[in-house]
Formats: C-alpha cells, structure tokens, sequence
C-alpha cells in the first residue's frame, strides 16, 4: 500500500468526498517544517488544524496552499524551537546543603 492508497481508502472511511483534491506533499512539507522548527508533536498536530481551517473556509485548493505558507511562515519564524528552554522556567541554581544534617527537622507540607 502506498500513500495515495491510504488517502483513498482514509477518505472512504471518512466519507470525504474522493474528487476533493490533497496536495499530500504541501501537507508533508509543512510537517517536516514544523516538527523540525517547533517540535515533532506540533507537526501532525499543524496538519489537523491546517484541515479544520480549510474545511471551516471552504476547501478550495489555493485557500489551503494560503493557509499552509501562513503556518509555515510562523513555524519557520518561531523563536522557541524544539529543545530550547521555556523562558518562564525558573533557572535558579539550588544550593547544595548536602553537608547539613536535617535529621531532626519536621517539614510541614
């Protein structure tokens, strides 16, 4: 089985009209973008709502290449790429008190 294949059958099973065109690479295009920009799991998560956006807008296939150059123009610009830590996390460093005994301390949680 290869891709074209599964989109058929995929289409079948989601009752999509089989004459609705996909432009299977600009979707893996963007993807690959995204998940190497962002990170893997925004890649298919992108593609989900890359479809949600066309189906609510119509479908129509230039529609979808506009609303795909737009994520991949935001993915491509993104600032916090996969990896990268998150600003809001605290960096501070935790003193080392492994030389204190604490043994007779009681915390209160």
């Amino acid at each position: 089985m290869n891709l074209h294949d599964w989109i058929d059958e995929l289409s079948d099973v989601l009752d999509l009209d089989p004459e609705v065109e996909i432009d299977e690479g600009l979707v893996l295009d963007l993807a690959r973008v995204v998940a190497h920009a962002v990170e893997r799991p925004a890649a298919p998560v992108t593609a989900y709502l890359l479809g949600l956006a066309a189906g609510a807008q119509g479908a129509k296939p230039a529609l979808v290449e506009k609303l795909a150059a737009r994520a991949q123009a935001l993915a491509e610009g993104w600032e916090r790429p996969a990896g990268a830590p998150d600003p809001d996390d605290v960096t501070d460093e935790v003193p080392d008190d492994t030389g204190v005994d604490h043994s007779g301390e009681r915390f209160e949680g």
